[in-house]
């Protein structure tokens, strides 16, 4: 009886359900409440790596570009009217400026990994044949050229040293004489004048020579010559050559007012000057510069424009040189 007891009861138990105490369950939940905790921090720790993570590249990433830029770039050239390689800054380079790496320009493609400076040098260019001299142009005839100024005659005059082209002294031998230069270039012509010349050896000023003729050398002459009366006086005439001439022509007046015109025989105005002394005599050394062609003539008057006495008011004349 016993064994069927046992038996039926081992029977009885292998067919009931089986049940769990409950609190193995609450440590069930509690199992999984914390595995799923743990997730959600693996999860969290997941992205918060994957940020940091990312911000790292990206950092990476702007390093990298700025150390490109850099190396890209070309040193500055110091000019003071713009930014790196002459380029104002703000402005973009145009296509083909030279100084980025793999870029090209007028000298050929650039060298990798070489910066602008350290670029080998061009090849010099093959030297052209000179040029033929070219012939000077024909040199156009001088423009017509007159000035006239008036200063006080110097004490002493070398004639031979102020005319070294020509000159004239009148008076040494009387109203009709006159001493030119030896070797002179007859440029200086005594073209005449109104009134009668009369010689006089009074002049402030003395005159001396060493190249002349007839009279060769003299030391120290006072001499010239003089005519009365308004309307009366002396005409010159000087040849054009070309060239840029001086003319020194040395007069004076005694109680008189004396007119001396200058003019270019291709025409243009009249230049004239005065000069005058009530009282007594005045001396001078008249300057004309001009440039005339050849054939041409400067043409010089110098007359008595009014007088201050009844005795004589006259115009005087004593030597001219050109140079």
């Amino acid at each position: 009886m016993a064994d069927e007891d046992r038996t039926r009861a081992q029977s009885q138990g292998a067919n009931e359900p089986t049940h769990r105490p409950a609190s193995h369950r609450a440590h069930a939940v509690d199992a999984a409440q914390n595995r799923s905790a743990l997730r959600r921090i693996a999860r969290a720790r997941r992205r918060r790596r994957w940020a940091l993570e990312g911000i790292a590249a990206l950092v990476c990433l702007i390093v990298l570009g700025t150390y490109l830029g850099t190396r890209a770039a070309p040193e500055p050239d110091g000019d003071a009217g713009g930014g790196p390689g002459g380029v104002p800054a703000g402005a973009s380079r145009p296509t083909g400026f030279p100084g980025a790496e793999g870029r090209t320009n007028e000298a050929g493609p650039a060298t990798p990994g070489l910066r602008p400076r350290e670029r080998p040098p061009s090849p010099d260019p093959t030297p052209s044949a000179p040029a033929p001299p070219s012939a000077p142009p024909p040199r156009a005839p001088a423009a017509p050229v007159l000035s006239v100024s008036q200063v006080e005659a110097p004490a002493e005059i070398d004639l031979s040293a102020v005319g070294a082209r020509d000159w004239m002294h009148w008076g040494l031998r009387g109203g009709n004489s006159k001493v030119s230069k030896r070797a002179g270039t007859g440029e200086i012509v005594d073209a005449g004048g109104r009134g009668n010349r009369v010689a006089w050896d009074g002049n402030q000023e003395v005159v001396r020579w060493s190249d002349g003729t007839p009279e060769r050398t003299v030391g120290g002459s006072s001499n010239g010559v003089y005519t009365c009366g308004v309307g009366n006086g002396f005409s010159l005439a000087v040849e054009g050559s070309g060239e840029p001439r001086t003319v020194h022509l040395y007069a004076g007046t005694w109680m008189a007012r004396g007119r001396l015109d200058a003019r270019l025989s291709t025409g243009g105005p009249i230049s004239t000057v005065r000069l005058e002394d009530p009282y007594t005599s005045r001396s001078a050394q008249f300057t004309i510069r001009f440039v005339l062609p050849r054939g041409a003539r400067l043409v010089v008057t110098w007359t008595v424009e009014k007088v201050f006495t009844e005795h004589c008011g006259n115009v005087g004349l004593q030597a001219v040189a050109l140079r």
